[in-house]
């Protein structure tokens, strides 16, 4: 087990590494192995980043992330530019089915995303894309999940086939459960690169609509 000066150390060293992070405006504090990071960004997908960021450190397995997010948009920008903007740049990204969602802007930069995807993974990307975009200052995602058209059982093995292509070393070691459309994820990962790949596994299947995650990392 690291000691809290060496994970926040660790920490520190991953963010001022990755490229897309200012390290300089985010301050890392930790205490009883709970990393919190403080600070301020531009945007939602540069908090996102140094999340990420935090987390692919080994040892790493709590994060409070209270960066606060104060925006640098062009404040001329209006609700219907934004609009196409956002439109646009779902078309753009193949692993979002624009055709079938809905997007609402108000209150010069509060979205609203609706439709129906086949899979959570599809729901994560549409909301990862709009946070993205300058002039977003809040998401609310209300895309639904199209249900499942196979049996449970069929989903078990659907996802536990999934763990095998993207967690091979960490398949073995974990426990699939089906709970309607909820799929219940339990055992031991070595990392949390491992434990991202089994959750994305479970969110990448049709029909899941919800992930409970109780993996442990160790």
């Amino acid at each position: 087990m690291k000691t809290d000066t060496n994970l926040k150390h660790d920490v520190e060293r991953e963010l001022a590494w990755d490229v897309r992070i200012d390290d300089s405006a985010i301050g890392v504090a930790v205490h009883h192995g709970v990393v919190t990071l403080t600070g301020t960004v531009g945007c939602w997908a540069d908090k996102h980043a140094v999340e990420e960021a935090a987390y692919r450190v080994a040892g790493v397995r709590d994060l409070a992330n209270e960066i606060a997010i104060k925006p640098s948009w062009d404040e001329s920008v209006s609700d219907s530019e934004l609009a196409e903007a956002i439109r646009q740049a779902m078309r753009w990204n193949h692993g979002v089915p624009h055709e079938r969602l809905r997007v609402t802007v108000c209150d010069r930069g509060a979205v609203t995303l609706a439709g129906k995807v086949d899979a959570l993974r599809e729901r994560d990307e549409a909301e990862r894309v709009v946070r993205g975009l300058a002039g977003v200052k809040s998401v609310a995602n209300q895309i639904e999940i199209a249900p499942a058209t196979v049996s449970s059982t069929k989903l078990r093995e659907t996802i536990e086939q999934a763990l095998a292509r993207h967690a091979a070393h960490a398949a073995s070691h974990i426990a699939v459960a089906v709970d309607g459309d909820t799929i219940v994820l339990r055992g031991n990962v070595s990392s949390w690169a491992e434990r991202r790949a089994a959750v994305g596994a479970a969110r990448g299947t049709a029909g899941v609509t919800r992930v409970d995650d109780q993996l442990f990392i160790g």
